[in-house]
């Protein structure tokens, strides 16, 4: 009877430390990355008249990590941003990436454009075959530390939006969502 109990207790501590949802290092302290999950459908006045209903499939998601920089006493002095963003469901002819930020806004309501990826009418991409997949903004600069703390604080206050020649008040949308 002892070494059934024995058996059972050692079984059960082996299963115990079997448990790998424990993180082996802890997470960068100086790393928020955020995702959105982008639809024609959340975008607020882009995907509606008739001229522009040839996007209204697109969809998408990105990738937003921001390397923040803090000062000796670990307040925030400002911060790297990179974007990786993946773009499918447009039509493939003639659609053209032209423009890509993060917007202060709730989901419903359009807001200003403040980080910008650097993407614009003259570095526009062409969406080969409707989409793109895996393209990377890196070492974009956020400098007004008020809208990163607000994006820190309250990400589902905000949202990345794409926009094409189609659409060019935005394509694609989707509000932040931090995970890390």
């Amino acid at each position: 009877m002892l070494k059934r109990g024995f058996l059972v207790l050692m079984l059960a501590t082996g299963l115990a430390a079997c448990d790998d949802d424990t993180p082996t290092s802890p997470a960068d302290p100086n790393l928020a990355v955020f995702t959105a999950q982008l639809s024609a459908l959340n975008e607020v006045g882009g995907n509606t008249p008739p001229a522009t209903q040839t996007e209204t499939t697109a969809r998408g998601d990105v990738r937003i990590e921001f390397r923040l920089t803090r000062d000796s006493g670990n307040s925030l002095t400002g911060a790297t941003v990179a974007f990786i963003v993946n773009l499918t469901g447009f039509p493939p002819e003639g659609s053209i990436w032209r423009a890509a930020h993060i917007h202060e806004g709730v989901s419903g309501v359009a807001g200003s454009v403040r980080v910008d990826t650097g993407l614009t009418p003259e570095t526009a991409i062409p969406l080969v075959n409707g989409g793109i997949t895996g393209h990377r903004f890196e070492n974009r600069p956020v400098t007004d530390l008020r809208v990163l703390n607000e994006i820190l604080n309250n990400p589902s206050g905000w949202y990345f939006n794409a926009h094409t020649v189609r659409n060019t008040a935005g394509a694609v949308r989707g509000q932040l969502v931090r995970i890390q």
